[in-house]
Formats: structure tokens, sequence, C-alpha cells
């Protein structure tokens, strides 16, 4: 009890500080902006974690069945500065692995990076008219309030509901639950294969659902591994034996995955969005060695960082693969089309 009043106490600076931030952007004391053209913004209320990049890959899949879709991230990590449209064949440290990972699934729509979201959208609306897009989707950008979009979607870990959460550092929250109220879509996500209806009323009530809001639940679908690289042995796969290497913020669920059919020998696990250095290929070389017969798994987001070192021995290569991931909603009838989704 004494711990939770000093973790009170100590979360009120930030707390009034964001509480202050989004009063001055509700009243008009910081500026905001509106665009001609429709924007459909995802992200989340914690920090990492909830599938935002998947999600955003179904948002593309759909809506680029109809318009020309741009997908805008800040390219978090990335030494690169300003805007910059992401070239398939660059790297994760010039755009980020995220934007990386999207432009490499989706080669035909137009993936850009730029911190300054509102100088983003007008260079992606600069561009010649045959290829400006006709939908853009901000990518982690639920706290980017610069920028007015038609249409918010938040993304809420089914594991970890913000109701049982506390603000950073004390917890994941990096926004005040209470902006949830802002959102047009909420989406659960991360779910298990079915939904109950009396799981759905208790979500309904914890996050205080809106009348004008959709309640939305997906599930991760995880696909047959793919090699890193070329010269990957696809007979590798079929070992019962894994090194785990992710640098993401929960790979629980991958390890969940792969508990059906393998034995993890070795973890290796680093923060969300790590930079894999040539010192760490010349390890997972040293793995290799040590546990001759496990294959190397890592997820689809790490793959966009460990392309590019130049230290991984050839037998190394050959057992290296990563799950490809796409996420499904378990509502039926759901609707993600841009007439649905832009008002």
């Amino acid at each position: 009890m004494k711990s939770f009043f000093l973790n009170k106490i100590l979360l009120f600076p930030y707390y009034t500080v964001l509480k202050l931030r989004h009063w001055c952007y509700d009243n008009g004391v910081f500026k905001s902006y509106r665009f001609d053209v429709p924007i459909i913004c995802i992200g989340n209320v914690s920090v990492g974690g909830t599938g935002k990049t998947p999600h955003a890959e179904l948002l593309v899949k759909e809506l680029s069945k109809d318009k020309r879709v741009a997908v805008l991230s800040r390219g978090y990590g990335r030494k690169s500065k300003g805007f910059n449209l992401v070239d398939a064949n660059g790297t994760a440290e010039e755009f980020g692995d995220e934007p990386l990972q999207i432009k490499r699934k989706f080669p035909e729509i137009i993936v850009a990076v730029d911190a300054n979201r509102v100088r983003g959208i007008r260079s992606l609306m600069a561009l010649q008219e045959e290829i400006r897009p006709q939908v853009i989707i901000m990518d982690d950008a639920f706290q980017h309030r610069k920028v007015i979009p038609q249409t918010n979607i938040v993304l809420i870990d089914h594991d970890k509901p913000p109701y049982c959460d506390n603000l950073l550092p004390f917890g994941r929250l990096r926004d005040l639950p209470e902006q949830i109220k802002r959102a047009d879509y909420v989406i659960v996500t991360k779910c298990p294969p079915e939904v109950s209806d009396d799981a759905i009323l208790s979500w309904t009530q914890k996050l205080g659902v809106l009348p004008h809001q959709k309640l939305l639940f997906s599930k991760i679908n995880y696909g047959e591994p793919e090699a890193i690289f070329e010269d990957g042995d696809k007979r590798y796969t079929y070992s019962r034996f894994v090194i785990l290497v992710t640098g993401i913020a929960n790979p629980k669920p991958l390890e969940y995955h792969l508990s059906d059919n393998y034995k993890i020998d070795k973890r290796v696990h680093f923060r969300d969005h790590y930079y894999y250095s040539e010192s760490d290929a010349k390890s997972l070389n040293r793995l290799a060695e040590r546990y001759p017969k496990a294959v190397i798994f890592t997820t689809e987001k790490d793959s966009q960082r460990l392309k590019n070192l130049k230290s991984f021995k050839e037998e190394t290569k050959r057992k290296i693969f990563y799950f490809p991931i796409e996420v499904s909603i378990l509502n039926e009838n759901w609707n993600l089309t841009v007439k649905s989704l832009v008002k």
C-alpha cells in the first residue's frame, strides 16, 4: 500500500504534463493541422508490443485494393534525418526496421519516414499527381496531435490492458488511458483464437468503450519460416532444436508458437529495436557451432536488422530463418475499407 501511494506521488508530475498537453490541444492552445487527404492514424497508449506494424500492414492490404496508399512513420532508431522515401534495397539504419519491413512486403506503395508528421504529409502531397497518395496511414502517431486524422485506431495488448498498468517509468503506459476516448476503433490484439461474448462485454466495460467507438479483436498468425539469406537451407527448419534471437518488446507470442514443435535450447533477447552489431553476428556464429543441430529463428522485424551484417559465417547464414507475421480480425463482418474508415 505504501509503495502504491509513493508511485502515485512520483508519477504526478508526468501525469500533470500529459494532462496539460492534451488540454492545450483540445482547446486550441497548441495548433493542429487538417489535410484534404484521408489520414488514418494507428497507435497505442503503451510502449511497444501491441502489434502496430502487422496491423498497419493489414490496413495497407485492405485499403490498397481501391486507393493509392502511403505509410508515414517516424522511422524509430534510424540514423537518417528529415523526410525520406523508403527504398526496399536500403537498410534499417537508413529508414528504421518497421518502415523497411512494410516497404519490402508492399513494394508498390509509398513508405516514408519523418519525425515531423506535418512536414511528412506535406512532402507526400507534393509528389507527382500520378503517384500522390489518396490515403495516408500514420504509423505510431496517436500521441502526435499536431495532425488531426480522419480516423484514429488504438491497439490494446490482450495480456497487458491499460487498466492494469501504470505510467512510465513504473509501468508501460506512455499516455493517459483516458485518451482512448479519442479513438474511432479500439482493437484488442494478440487474442486467443476465440473471444467469448462475456469477454467482449468485460473489455467494453473496463475500457469504457463509448457508443460511437468500434471494438475489434485480432489474433496473430505466423507463416512458414523463411530464410533471411539467399543460401538458407530449409532442411534446418525440420530440426527440433532452436536458438531464438529477438530484439522486440514482447517475444512471448513467438515462444508460445514455437513450443508445440520445438525445444528452445538458447534464448538471446535484446531490447526493442535493438541494432545488431558485427560483434552480435560473431556471437551467433559461436552459438551455431555450440548447438550444431539447432536452427536459428528470429522475428520478421529482427530480420530487417540482421540482413546487412557482414560477419555471419556461411554455415550460420544457412540456418537463420524468420517467421512472417500477419493479423486477422476475429469479429464477424468486420470492415476496414476506405469507405468505412474515412468519415
